[in-house]
């Protein structure tokens, strides 16, 4: 919800489009992918504060949900263009991996697997639906992490298992008012974060800009605001000037190959 709010306040990107924003590297995507879905093991496992019976569910819960959501999601980009994408990959792992995270120590294992594979199709389509807007979500935040979210925090009133989780049932095992209670936490949750967002938006909007300058946007935030490319290719690169970025002459640096 701050996601959305925050894009929707600030706007989209001048070039947003009218130009392709292409991933930078997609094997470090991969990379990146697989360090975080490591990441997770102790973000959910170590919940339990403890090696106990809790934690080895959550681990396991936490493997197998995004296994299935990288399934699921696979197989609709295989349906729908033919083709399966490395990004469209992991961006389904980190789906399943949001998904899980209110679940994790609450349902079995199957549950997870089915959690992983329905919270597939929400943020899948929510994601077409998003590249068709002006909504300027780069990292689709909106789809993966808020409607991922929601699915997982709903369906753990589903799937609550108490013969796993030591604690409560969910819907399917006679308890209906864990369900009700998923919801209102996640209409609550989601209320609150747009509304503190957009207060705390125009808070700052009061005292500062929001957005870059449109020449800073233009020339790239790394040159700007530290004065130097990440990333220097060629005829492509910018030669810095220290008048432009307000850095001491000794740290100018040019780029391409001129000075």
């Amino acid at each position: 919800m701050a996601a959305f709010v925050a894009a929707s306040t600030l706007g989209p990107r001048k070039d947003f489009a009218r130009q392709a924003f292409l991933p930078h590297n997609v094997p470090f995507t991969l990379l990146g992918t697989g360090l975080l879905w490591f990441g997770w093991f102790g973000f959910n496992a170590g919940s339990a504060l403890g090696a106990n019976n809790s934690a080895a569910l959550a681990f396991a819960t936490t493997m197998l949900a995004p296994a299935a959501t990288l399934m699921v999601w696979t197989m609709l980009d295989l349906f729908r263009t033919k083709r399966v994408t490395a990004v469209g990959g992991a961006t389904g792992i980190v789906v399943g991996l949001v998904a899980i995270t209110p679940a994790a120590g609450y349902v079995s294992p199957m549950g997870a697997i089915v959690i992983g594979a329905l919270a597939a199709f929400p943020s899948y389509y929510a994601l077409l639906f998003r590249a068709r807007t002006r909504l300027d979500d780069s990292l689709d935040v909106v789809a993966a992490h808020g409607l991922g979210g929601a699915c997982g925090a709903l369906l753990t009133g589903v799937f609550a298992d108490k013969s796993w989780n030591g604690l409560t049932d969910g819907l399917l095992n006679g308890n209906a008012s864990q369900f009700g209670a998923q919801l209102l936490a996640v209409v609550t949750v989601m209320a609150y974060s747009g509304v503190m967002t957009f207060v705390l938006l125009k808070v700052l909007a009061a005292v500062m800009p929001l957005r870059a300058d449109v020449s800073d946007e233009g020339l790239g935030m790394d040159v700007s605001q530290h004065g130097e490319e990440a990333y220097a290719d060629g005829e492509g690169a910018v030669l810095i000037l220290p008048d432009r970025v307000k850095i001491p002459p000794a740290a100018a640096v040019s780029r391409g190959g001129t000075s």
